[in-house]
């Protein structure tokens, strides 16, 4: 069976769209996956499943999650050589881990506006563009940038979640 991470977005952010983490827990469980773990809040849960086609795991646990919290939440799913890779290589290594951020895209990049990006870009704020991924680089706090979760999915009409970098390699450990 194969380990996979996935990603909900948008979850236990203020009083939306609220899931227990234990509950999530049983939901995957009750799919059928194995070794079931979430970390943190933010809605990362681990799991094995002998499944090996992404969008049929992805398609299935968003069902699941609509019927038993009663809303919609977009899964992102990497495997752990996907993470592996997403940690080797980061272009920001050396520099504040603190600082440093993933956002996971739903899928690969047709097109990107650098120029959108670079209008709103702060100084001393970078960013990495590569395959389903964003690196992001903020100095100055996630909280002050302009090039947040919600600007990449409009600019880049994707679906996005953002992790920091500890969690990254937390889940990384875990798998």
């Amino acid at each position: 069976m194969d380990r996979y991470i996935s990603l909900l977005r948008g979850v236990n952010l203020g009083s939306h769209n609220k899931v227990n983490m234990l509950r999530l827990k049983e939901v995957y469980e009750d799919l059928g996956f194995k070794r079931v773990e979430t970390f943190i809040q933010s809605g990362n849960v681990l799991f094995e499943s002998p499944e090996k086609n992404l969008t049929k795991l992805i398609l299935k646990i968003e069902d699941k999650i609509a019927k038993e919290f009663g809303f919609e939440v977009p899964v992102f799913i990497r495997t752990r050589v996907e993470l592996q890779k997403l940690i080797r290589n980061n272009p920001f290594a050396g520099k504040d881990a603190g600082a440093t951020y993933v956002t996971f895209l739903s899928n690969k990049l047709k097109e990107v506006s650098i120029a959108e990006i670079e209008k709103v870009r702060g100084e001393n704020e970078r960013y990495y563009i590569d395959d389903r991924e964003i690196y992001l680089y903020y100095p100055d706090g996630y909280g002050r940038t302009k090039l947040s979760n919600n600007f990449f999915e409009k600019k880049l009409k994707v679906e996005a979640t953002t992790r920091n970098w500890k969690t990254v390699n937390a889940l990384f450990n875990m798998a």
